[in-house]
């Protein structure tokens, strides 16, 4: 069966690449930072490859994760917001073939990297790729949250920071917490609507084990502490003073946290759209804090 472009692309679910582009992007422009101050210099070609590499193995996971989901019954037509595989228009060798060729080009990228910097990398470039495959295994036993930190804060904050200044640089993780808490929101809040439908299939989420109303409360606190956590590293100087443009995102996270509490009295189903939402955020918040940090660079 032959498939437009445009509709292999949807496959790999590209309204979620915020989560892992932004974090490698903020960081970037984190080291450019850094840099200026101490005035020594970066390896901008290694942070562009640094965002398509971390691109392709999202991409690549997104469609691992599905064919999971798919196979353990977590994606059916009752409960799905009617993915390829459930509604038929692709086939599960399909998304096998296409999340390999994914993974592999974002191995190939990452070896790149890794020539152009020194085989230490190899240490954040294989932690990444083995949480890429093995995801759902965390995931259906409530430790989803806790990878999708480590995949999507932690692991490519300090990838990051070697492949653009040849050293891992510990004191680049003051954007762990905020980055990486606005993109495990991403993974809750799904996992907040889907608590019941989850339960049906045997899986266990972190949302599931602290229940519903706790959920929606940790929801509210993830995508809002991060604004806090910005302007408490402005005032230590951990961060330069142009990062107060953050604040520019936080409309767009009260909105999001005003949603999540309806669904308190309105039903779970009103958060229906808080995951892409959520990316949204992540974007925008990310996006600002990396300009701030080129702010502080460049002026």
């Amino acid at each position: 069966m032959k498939h437009p472009v445009k509709d292999w692309f949807l496959t790999t679910r590209p309204w979620s690449f915020p989560a892992s582009a932004m974090p490698v992007l903020a960081t970037f422009a984190y080291m450019a930072w850094i840099a200026s101050i101490n005035n020594f210099s970066i390896d901008w070609i290694n942070g562009v490859l640094a965002i398509l590499g971390i691109v392709f193995f999202h991409a690549s996971g997104n469609m691992i994760s599905d064919i999971n989901d798919y196979k353990k019954g977590v994606d059916a037509e009752h409960n799905s917001d009617m993915r390829p595989l459930v509604n038929g228009s692709f086939t599960v060798s399909e998304y096998k073939r296409l999340s390999g060729i994914l993974f592999v080009l974002g191995l190939t990228v990452g070896f790149i990297i890794m020539c152009r910097s020194c085989w230490p990398l190899l240490i954040a470039g294989v932690a990444g790729a083995v949480f890429t495959v093995t995801y759902s295994l965390f995931k259906y036993n409530a430790l989803g949250d806790l990878v999708i930190f480590a995949s999507y804060a932690l692991i490519p904050i300090m990838g990051t920071t070697y492949a653009v200044g040849y050293e891992y640089y510990a004191p680049a993780l003051i954007l762990a917490l905020p980055i990486g808490l606005i993109t495990v929101a991403i993974l809750h809040v799904n996992n907040t609507r889907d608590i019941e439908t989850d339960g049906q299939v045997g899986i266990k989420t972190f949302a599931m084990l602290i229940g519903r109303n706790a959920s929606i409360t940790l929801y509210v606190i993830e995508i809002l502490l991060p604004f806090l956590l910005v302007l408490v590293s402005i005032l230590f100087g951990l961060l330069p003073i142009y990062s107060v443009i953050t604040l520019l995102a936080l409309p767009k996270a009260w909105s999001n946290s005003r949603i999540m509490l309806s669904a308190r009295k309105k039903g779970i189903e009103n958060i229906a759209p808080l995951d892409e939402a959520t990316a949204q955020l992540q974007l925008i918040f990310s996006l600002l804090l990396a300009v701030s940090l080129f702010l502080g660079t460049w002026l």
